[in-house]
C-alpha cells in the first residue's frame, strides 16, 4: 500500500509542477503543493523501506521532473505556450540631421513633462526640463536624444 501512496504521490507532485509551469503564473499553491508531494513522496521511501529505497526514489524524481518539463514544451501544445516571435517594431528616432540644439519650435499638445512638439517641421516627442508648458508655446531645443527631444519654454514678454 505505501509504494501505491509514494507513486501517487510523485505522479501528483509531477502534474502540479506542469500545471505550476504551463497553466497558474507565479509560485502558487500548485507548485508548493508540488514540491511538498514529492518531498512527502521521498521521505515515505526513506521512511518505510530505507536508504536504498529512499535514494531510488530521490534519483527517479531528479531525472523524471526536467524529463517531464522538457517533453512538455516540446509538444505541439506546449510549444504554443512559449513566446517564439521576434519584435520587430522600433520607436521613431529623432531626426538628427534636422533638429539641432538651440532649434526653436512650437508644442502640439501639453507637455506634462512629456508630449509632441513640432520642431523645424517635423513633430517629435519632447519633454520639458520639469515644468508643465501648454498647448501652443514656443519651445528651444536643449538636447537631442535619440527618441526625444529635451525643450524649455521660451517666454515672450
Amino acid at each position: 500500500m505505501t509504494i501505491l501512496a509514494i507513486i501517487v504521490l510523485i505522479l501528483l507532485g509531477l502534474l502540479l509542477l506542469i500545471l505550476e509551469f504551463t497553466v497558474i503564473p507565479g509560485v502558487t499553491i500548485a507548485g508548493i503543493g508540488g514540491v511538498a508531494m514529492l518531498i512527502w513522496s521521498i521521505y515515505l521511501a526513506f521512511s518505510t523501506y530505507g536508504t536504498l529505497a529512499g535514494f531510488v526514489t530521490l534519483l527517479v524524481i531528479l531525472i523524471l521532473a526536467p524529463l517531464m518539463v522538457y517533453y512538455i514544451f516540446r509538444t505541439k501544445a506546449g510549444r504554443k505556450m512559449v513566446l517564439e516571435t521576434n519584435i520587430e517594431g522600433k520607436v521613431d528616432g529623432v531626426p538628427v540631421d534636422k533638429i539641432r540644439v538651440g532649434d526653436t519650435g512650437i508644442t502640439i499638445g501639453r507637455l506634462a513633462p512629456s508630449g509632441k512638439a513640432r520642431i523645424n517641421g517635423e513633430t517629435v516627442e519632447a519633454q520639458s526640463t520639469g515644468s508643465f508648458i501648454d498647448h501652443n508655446k514656443p519651445v528651444r531645443v536643449l538636447k537631442v536624444l535619440a527618441n526625444k527631444v529635451i525643450v524649455e519654454f521660451i517666454k515672450t514678454e
